[in-house]
């Protein structure tokens, strides 16, 4: 037994390298497996990012228009909103949106 390990040595120790190597490459801290799921997480993250940019790229459009010169009309549309406020003989509706939005 002893001199049929000592022949195949070599093929021994290149069929445990293999297998090391192998379950590394799928599984590994740098693997497939791992490397597909940083890909997903990088997707959503771009998502995430790109709602962020419109979102500053929105507060920023309404903040220039609370600047220096204040446009009356979307000041107007603010206090509509927010006091649901009205001129005389006007009908203030509330429509309720249904769906939940997060």
């Amino acid at each position: 037994m002893l001199d049929k390990i000592k022949k195949n040595y070599y093929l021994l120790i290149i069929t445990f390298l293999f297998i090391y190597f192998f379950f590394n490459l799928l599984d590994g801290n740098r693997g497939l497996i791992s490397n597909l799921k940083k890909q997903e997480i990088y997707k959503e993250l771009k998502l995430k990012e790109n709602d962020l940019k419109l979102k500053i790229i929105d507060l920023e459009q309404k903040n220039s228009l609370l600047t220096d010169n204040l446009d009356l009309d979307y000041i107007e549309i603010l206090i509509r909103e927010k006091f649901l406020f009205g001129k005389t003989g006007e009908t203030t509706y509330i429509i309720e949106n249904d769906n939940k939005q997060n």
